[in-house]
């Protein structure tokens, strides 16, 4: 086969996998009837290959390198026909109906131990409201800290983490305590890119309630657990995403976290149990409904899905639609981690793809066409693909053109 042949297929094959519409004409019209052939082909095993929705099964490291994987977690949140009394209790026939979530799992990943004690959570929504249900079994309930928009995981508490539009930057943090204390914050970025943390954005209309299966602050016995119920109104997300309130299909990235601290009872009181040696805190257990591949609930990225359904509690079942999209997503987020690795080896970002190699990161095995851009200290990488042209950033904020 001639050398113009061969190009012509490697021009087709790209189309199969980006929608190039510029395509290399041969005169043999023959041969160009089977060269469309071959293009067919290789997008419909371009297109079963995403559906797969295996985001770990594009090679993109080397394997000595220790990138954690991406395992999300998918909920589908169907719709109440009337608002939940949020009072702890969870006892509305819209709970009693909805399914709950796995429980939760080490944050680092399933690899690791599975928590001792069971957490698991149930989402609902409406026009209005996101109502969020959480189980904690806890055999001593405890907490102290009383102060709003104090650092409430210095006790044992439930998180709440929602990036509405996925670009994990401008997100949402809701912690609780037993005792009903909040802390609610944004984060503009996350803080492996800055941060800052918003201390004083107020969640308005927000309603939270605790119910204690025990008794609270009291070592003398054996409890059951709490539970957390809490109503955020969408209104007030609206700033974070674009001024709207969700609408059906689309799917949140959100998260939920427990943190558990070791103690020990010493006159009465829970305290957080030292080291022997060092005399320091021992380090508090982090367990999260989607495993985050370290202990960092701040990587937006990593989150789990929560798609809106049309169906109302206890009505026709929704399948939740694993969204092609996301894969492309995730190519971006780990040329992201190169081009971090990269900056921190030599002081500067790369300005051609195949820099990144130095670094373990496999460039070749992209499977779209890219493009970085390069600035004073900065960086934009694009990618063209038939789910439309994305882009990321140095600070990793990802978003699309169409």
């Amino acid at each position: 086969m001639s050398l113009k042949y061969m190009l012509t297929i490697n021009l087709f094959i790209k189309i199969g996998l980006t929608e190039i519409k510029v395509l290399v004409m041969t005169k043999r019209w023959l041969i160009l009837a089977g060269l469309w052939a071959v293009y067919f082909s290789v997008t419909q095993n371009c297109l079963v290959f995403s559906q797969k929705n295996n985001f770990n099964d594009l090679i993109l490291w080397k394997s000595e390198i220790n990138i954690p994987q991406f395992d999300p977690r998918s909920y589908v949140c169907y719709k109440v026909s009337s608002p939940i009394v949020v009072d702890g209790k969870l006892n509305e026939e819209a709970w009693q109906l909805v399914p709950w979530t796995e429980p939760f799992m080490d944050i680092r990943g399933g690899n690791f131990p599975a928590p001792p004690f069971e957490t698991k959570v149930k989402i609902l929504w409406d026009n209005n409201f996101l109502y969020i249900a959480a189980q904690l079994e806890e055999p001593h309930v405890h907490a102290y800290i009383t102060q709003r928009d104090a650092v409430i995981y210095q006790d044992n508490d439930f998180e709440v983490f929602i990036d509405p539009d996925g670009d994990t930057h401008l997100y949402y943090e809701l912690e609780i305590n037993a005792l009903n204390t909040i802390w609610d914050l944004l984060l503009v970025k996350p803080y492996r890119d800055g941060g800052p943390a918003i201390n004083g954005f107020d969640t308005k209309g927000l309603k939270t309630a605790v119910f204690i299966d025990g008794t609270l602050n009291n070592p003398s016995d054996i409890d059951v657990g709490w539970y957390v119920e809490i109503a955020i109104p969408f209104n007030a997300l609206a700033e974070i995403n674009n001024n709207r309130k969700p609408k059906v299909g689309d799917q949140w990235r959100i998260n939920f976290s427990r943190v558990q601290w070791h103690t020990e009872v010493i006159h009465g009181k829970y305290v957080k149990v030292k080291d022997k040696i060092t005399g320091k805190k021992l380090s508090e257990e982090n367990w999260v409904w989607s495993p985050q591949g370290v202990v960092n609930m701040h990587r937006p990225e990593t989150w789990g899905f929560v798609q809106f359904a049309d169906s109302y509690v206890g009505n026709a079942e929704v399948e939740f639609d694993n969204k092609l999209v996301e894969k492309v997503k995730w190519v971006l987020r780990n040329i992201y981690f190169a081009q971090k690795r990269y900056y921190s080896k030599f002081g500067e970002y790369a300005e051609e793809m195949k820099q990144l190699s130095t670094i373990g990161f496999i460039p070749q095995n992209i499977p779209f066409p890219f493009e970085i851009r390069k600035g004073w200290g900065s960086y934009v990488v694009k990618i063209e693909t038939i789910h439309g042209i994305w882009f990321i950033n140095n600070i990793g904020k990802i978003w699309s053109d169409g």
